[in-house]
Parts: structure tokens; C-alpha cells; sequence
């Protein structure tokens, strides 16, 4: 079987890029995401029709790709380290055919936050050292989970608590004045035992008590599309369980590192966290 590479020239990158941010390719089957291509958002690139669907990835990592045989879209994760400049993406098609699609990452400085907790919360002890390693192993196998793309037409998503958002994706965050990793998700205050409910169908992937985020849920979307609950007072869910959009997964708590009832809710997308609020139909 021969297979062809082909790049777009950095000429027909921009009408490319022109296209998909403007919705100039065919209509997808259902609501998308929001294109944004900044370090913690999403590009949307434009596939064309084929009869199945084709096959993306960005180096070793599978990529969703939505859409029907008409016009197909591959979303891509971007993570919050990304560098400015071109990236790219490899697509197969069904007879085994290979090109590369370019894209361009754009700059985005996010605001910083700081926040006072409990000082054993940021210098840790041996102790909670090596729970945290354990812990953080576990989750990074959940985080590689790239199951079949059983949403990937319907992708649109409700806020999974009602509440104000009191802190949002990409916050450069300081904990008792020392700087820590961005806030990869969106908080919602809400008081404690408030419903929290799935904004997607999926599959309850993992539940957990976790040192830094407490009472933790995550769902499995499809194709590399993950959402993650966290600081939850309750979960009413155990892992295999299927949820309709709507279903309840837990309740909001205080639990884990928190300076206050709310739910913290992440997007994960090709094993990048991105920002939730591009998912939002509301």
C-alpha cells in the first residue's frame, strides 16, 4: 500500500485557518466546540467528507474526530505549555493515504490568582509526599483512556452545577506565595450538597478521594474526551455506570485541597486539559 505526505504551504495555511475559524467548512452533525487555538483551548480543523471516518493523531496521540460523512473535524487539545508558532496534525484516510495538517498556535497571557490554604497543603510531608505520587500515577492512566467516539457528534455541553464561577481556566495560581501550576479547570461556587450532574452522556471512568482534589469523578466521552469533578462532598456513581446528560454524579463539597464549597470541573482532550467555558452552550 503506498502512502502520501502531504503539508499545506504556509500560503494556504492561512485560508485554512480563515475557514475553520469562521465555520466555512460543511456544517458538522451536531454543536462543536469553540474554536480558540491559545495554549489551553481547542483547534477545530476542517477533515473534508470521506465515507468513514478518518484517523488523526498529533505525533503518538489519537485525536477526536467528529462530524459525519459529509465534512469531518478533528479537535485538538492544546495544551497550557504549548509554544507560539505552527503545529501540526496527521491524518489517515480509509485507504491509508497520510497527509499533514499545519495550524498556528496564538499567545494568551492568563491572570494570576493567589489563595491561602492549609500550609501542609502546599509543603507537604513525606507522608502526603508519597500519597500524592501514588496517587497522581493512578490518574495519569485514567488521563490515557482513548476509548471509541460514541459522542462525537454531540459535544455541546450544560454547566454541570449551578453556581457563580469563581475561578476560571488558565489562572497562573500562587498558594501561600508560592507559585504552582495554572488552574487547569473551571470553579463554580456552589453551597455543599448541591447536585452536580453529567453536561455530557458518558461512562463513569474512575471515582476517588484524592490528597488534592477530594471526592473525585471522572466520565469518559468518547475518542480522548474526558470531564473530571472534584472536591465533591458525595458521589453517587461507581465506575462502569452510563449517564445520560443530566444524570447526577455527586454533590458539591469542600473536600481535598479547597478553600470553600465548590466544583472544580476540568476537559481533558487528547490527554491536554483545556478550558471548559469552549464546551458551553450557555
Amino acid at each position: 500500500m503506498t502512502v502520501t505526505t502531504m503539508t499545506i504551504s504556509r500560503r494556504n495555511l492561512m485560508f485554512t485557518l480563515a475557514a475553520t475559524a469562521c465555520g466555512a467548512h460543511a456544517s458538522p452533525a451536531a454543536p462543536l466546540p469553540r474554536h480558540s487555538t491559545v495554549p489551553g483551548g481547542i483547534a477545530r480543523i476542517a477533515l473534508g467528507a470521506a465515507d468513514e471516518r478518518p484517523i488523526a493523531h498529533q505525533r503518538e496521540l489519537p485525536l477526536l474526530v467528529a462530524g459525519n460523512a459529509s465534512a469531518w473535524t478533528a479537535l485538538v487539545g492544546i495544551p497550557l505549555t504549548a509554544p507560539e508558532g505552527i503545529a501540526q496534525i496527521q491524518v489517515q484516510s480509509a485507504s491509508g493515504a497520510v497527509r499533514t495538517i499545519d495550524y498556528v498556535v496564538r499567545p494568551k497571557k492568563y491572570k494570576e490568582q493567589r489563595l491561602r490554604v492549609a500550609p501542609g497543603q502546599v509543603e507537604l510531608s513525606p507522608q502526603d509526599q508519597a500519597r500524592y505520587e501514588r496517587e497522581r500515577e493512578h490518574q495519569l492512566k485514567v488521563m490515557a483512556t482513548f476509548s471509541s467516539a460514541a459522542n462525537a457528534g454531540a459535544l455541546a455541553m450544560s454547566p454541570p452545577v449551578v453556581g457563580r464561577r469563581s475561578s476560571s481556566f488558565g489562572l497562573r495560581r500562587v498558594f501561600n506565595g508560592q507559585a504552582r501550576a495554572p488552574h487547569s479547570g473551571m470553579d463554580i461556587a456552589a453551597a455543599t450538597g448541591i447536585p452536580v450532574k453529567a453536561p455530557l452522556r458518558g461512562s463513569v471512568l474512575d471515582t476517588g478521594d484524592y490528597f488534592f482534589n477530594g471526592g473525585t469523578v471522572w466520565l469518559d466521552h468518547g475518542g480522548g474526551l474526558l470531564t473530571l469533578y472534584c472536591h465533591l462532598s458525595e458521589t453517587s456513581v461507581k465506575p462502569g455506570d452510563v449517564l445520560r446528560a443530566g444524570d447526577q454524579l455527586g454533590a458539591v463539597g469542600a473536600t481535598g485541597r479547597a478553600t470553600g464549597p465548590h466544583l472544580h470541573w476540568g476537559v481533558l482532550l487528547n490527554r491536554t486539559m483545556v478550558d471548559p467555558a469552549l464546551f458551553l452552550t450557555v
